[in-house]
């Protein structure tokens, strides 16, 4: 069974960079709220698929269990209904050879009617004794045959609720089975992404741009020297001939979201201007990505969202030059679209 959509390492602080976005106004209030209700939307519906999967396993091996016990249920009635049978078979033979042996004496009464007092009263009396045996045989045998109806009858509705396990089974087994079908080919999908991204990119690679995938996501990570001069948010021609060539895979790969995340070292900004802090300078350097991803007429900005997560998600927490140079950068995160998945879940 293959993972299914653990949570992104970034979703929980995801609003708070998107509510800042809106209060330095770096997009429209109106079209931020889009962005941030589809994001939101996609971040939820990827948790209920998880759980949905997590649901459907426990579920599978109950009704396995349920399938077994109720099997075993049958396998024990048919024994007892064969036994049954045999008891119920037996004793009519006995019931039929009583009646028989009734009728012979009854026979031999009327023969005797001429014998002795004392013979007669013998006859009579074994006559009587035979009468209530024969009827104690015909309780019992009702009996049986009342007892044997009923376990028949038990055995019918203990089938017939096999028959609607292993239907309901069947059907949540086909399901997973698509749901399998549809993961295998998403992550054949990121596969793909990547290394069409890697060989759009491969002049970059290396050269403080890497290209890596997560969590069913595509990470494009570009070192702030690839970008950006110390404390600018205006993109390096370099690293702009970049960002062009990755818009044109997105243009060609329409079924691909895009966020794009700013982020910075914990040295407090110094410029000037209207930036005033080190999350100004995140989502400003987020912003100036989207613009020349968005230059690309074939890219929808619907499917475009820009992020700034400041200096609170670093890669490498050490007080140290190299680690602050690591933690200055910006990931685009590609993520195919999930709209096959969710109309599985949503028509369970």
């Amino acid at each position: 069974m293959v993972n299914y959509y653990n949570m992104n390492r970034y979703s929980t602080k995801a609003l708070l960079g998107l509510a800042i976005i809106l209060l330095v106004a770096c997009v429209p209030a109106k079209e931020f709220r889009a962005l941030q209700d589809k994001h939101q939307k996609s971040e939820a519906e990827r948790e209920r698929f998880s759980d949905e999967n997590q649901a459907l396993n426990v579920k599978n091996s109950e009704l396995d269990s349920k399938v077994k016990v109720a099997q075993a249920d049958v396998d024990r009635l048919l024994a007892d209904s064969l036994r049954l049978s045999q008891e119920f078979k037996g004793l009519s033979e006995e019931h039929n050879g009583l009646k028989k042996r009734y009728a012979d004496l009854e026979l031999a009464q009327n023969s005797l009617l001429n014998s002795s007092v004392s013979e007669t009263k013998k006859l009579l009396k074994q006559l009587q004794e035979n009468q209530v045996e024969l009827q104690r045989r015909e309780d019992a045998l009702r009996e049986l045959e009342r007892r044997l109806n009923q376990r028949k009858h038990d055995l019918d509705k203990l089938q017939s609720d096999l028959v609607t396990m292993q239907t309901d089974l069947e059907s949540r087994n086909a399901r997973l089975l698509e749901l399998e079908r549809i993961l295998s080919r998403k992550d054949s999908v990121v596969i793909a992404l990547r290394k069409k991204v890697s060989d759009a990119l491969l002049g970059f690679e290396g050269k403080g741009l890497t290209v890596t995938v997560h969590n069913g996501k595509v990470y494009v990570s570009l070192e702030e020297k690839l970008l950006f001069k110390s404390g600018s948010w205006e993109v390096d021609p370099k690293g702009a001939d970049a960002i062009k060539k990755l818009a044109d895979v997105l243009a060609v790969n329409s079924d691909i979201n895009v966020m794009i995340e700013g982020h910075t070292d914990d040295v407090p900004y110094n410029g000037k201007d209207q930036i005033i802090d080190n999350w100004d300078l995140s989502v400003k350097r987020a912003t100036s990505i989207v613009r020349i991803i968005l230059q690309n007429k074939k890219v929808d900005p619907k499917r475009v969202l820009a992020s700034g997560r400041s200096q609170f998600l670093p890669v490498d927490a050490a007080k140290t030059s190299e680690a602050r140079q690591k933690n200055r950068r910006t990931e685009i995160i590609l993520t195919p679209k999930l709209d096959e998945l969710l109309d599985i879940l949503d028509n369970k």
